[in-house]
């Protein structure tokens, strides 16, 4: 396992994807202000430092999205924590005492299979690992194909 990248659970999407491309200088490596999820390196062919998602899609995977967004429960921040099987990890991690705050799942719309749980003072953490190709959705194999042609 480790550490993938730190998402930023942002309300204003286009303008935080602006901020960090226009002010902070990063690359965009993934998405662009009019999607809802971006990826971003220091510089060009650098690995992810940062990536930003709109919160209302991860209250959604929370079953929170029907509270007020500016509710404690909303998560501002997820640390992503890439492993090669979320199942397996899971069922180590319960032997521990944790208890998932979701199930592993799959999210063929994120090209993912994640489980979350909480560290102890309530932070997000989500274990992930690439879904199979086949298991994607068209939407994301479309978006594949757009971010990382050539």
């Amino acid at each position: 396992m480790h550490l993938g990248h730190v998402r930023l659970l942002v309300m204003d999407f286009a303008a935080c994807f602006r901020f960090y491309r226009d002010v902070m200088g990063f690359t965009p490596s993934w998405g662009d202000e009019a999607d809802s999820y971006a990826s971003f390196v220091e510089h060009a062919g650098g690995g992810v430092v940062l990536a930003l998602f709109g919160r209302q899609a991860m209250a959604e995977a929370m079953a929170t999205d029907k509270l007020p967004a500016d509710a404690a429960c909303q998560d501002r921040a997820v640390l992503i924590v890439e492993v090669e099987d979320v199942d397996t990890l899971v069922k180590e991690l319960r032997q521990r005492g944790v208890r998932p705050a979701v199930e592993p799942k799959d999210y063929p719309d994120w090209s993912i299979r994640s489980a979350y749980l909480r560290d102890p003072d309530g932070n997000l953490i989500e274990l992930s690992s690439a879904l199979d190709y086949s298991k994607w959705s068209a939407e994301v194999k479309e978006k594949e194909r757009k971010y990382h042609q050539g």
